[in-house]
C-alpha cells in the first residue's frame, strides 16, 4: 500500500471477512470512496487439513464453501451493481481466482476445496454470459502448485516440493506468475476475452 501511495495513487486497507455478507457490503462501501470501481479480483480462499471425504464433517465443508463460493458470489454481486451499464456504471472486469484442483479433484487431500473451485468455474461461465452486454468481462485464473502460505493451512508447508515432480515443467510456480495473468485479464489488452480460463499450472 505504501508503494501505491508513493507512486501518487490512493490506497486504503479494509479488514473484512468475505464469508460475511455484511463485511462485504462494508468493504465495497469503503472502496466507493476511492472513485469508480473498474475491477474485482476474487482472490479470497481457504482450505483445511488434508483428509479424505469420508473423514470430513459438514461444518468443514460449509466453512470452505462460505469463503470460496458464497464470498465470491457476494463480492461479484456488489461489483456488478457498481460496474454494470444496467445500473449506470461504465463497465469493468472481474477475475476469479480458481484452482487447477477444480479440474483434478485433489483426491485424498482437498476434494472439498476442489469442489468449491469447481463452483467458481461454473459461476465464471454463467456470470460472464449474464453481464457481457453490460460492459463487464468475467474470467478466471486457475493456479497450480504455487509457493504460498496456504499449504501450511493444510498441514504440509512444503507440499509444493513434494508434488512438483508431477508438473510437466518440474517446478512450482511463484505468486508473481499468477498475478501477471490476473493483471492481463483486468486490462484492456484482454478486451475481447470473457468467460475464459487461464491455467497457470506449469502444464499440469
Amino acid at each position: 500500500m505504501r508503494a501505491i501511495v508513493a507512486a501518487g495513487s490512493q490506497a486504503i486497507a479494509v479488514q473484512a471477512d468475505v464469508s460475511s455478507e455484511a463485511d462485504v457490503i462494508r468493504l465495497f462501501d469503503a472502496a466507493d470512496r476511492l472513485g469508480t470501481l473498474t475491477g474485482l479480483v476474487n482472490n479470497a480462499g481457504v482450505l483445511e487439513t488434508q483428509m479424505r471425504v469420508d473423514a470430513m464433517d459438514a461444518a468443514r465443508v460449509q466453512r470452505v464453501f462460505a469463503t470460496n463460493v458464497v464470498g465470491a458470489f457476494v463480492c461479484a454481486r456488489e461489483a456488478v451493481k457498481r460496474m454494470s451499464t444496467r445500473y449506470g456504471g461504465s463497465g469493468g472486469s472481474i477475475v476469479n481466482v480458481s484452482s487447477g484442483a477444480s479440474r483434478l479433484g485433489s483426491p485424498g487431500e482437498y476434494v472439498d476445496y476442489a469442489a468449491s473451485k469447481g463452483a467458481v468455474d461454473t459461476m465464471t461461465i454463467g456470470l460472464a454470459k449474464e453481464v457481457a452486454e453490460e460492459g463487464i468481462r468475467v474470467n478466471a485464473v486457475r493456479p497450480g502448485f504455487i509457493y504460498t502460505e496456504m499449504h501450511a493451512s493444510g498441514g504440509e508447508p512444503d507440499r509444493v516440493e513434494r508434488v512438483k515432480a508431477f508438473v510437466p515443467m518440474k517446478r512450482g510456480g511463484q505468486p508473481e506468475e499468477v498475478a501477471e495473468a490476473i493483471v492481463w485479464l483486468l486490462s484492456d489488452k484482454a478486451s475481447f476475452t470473457t468467460g475464459a480460463f487461464v491455467d497457470v499450472t506449469g502444464g499440469r
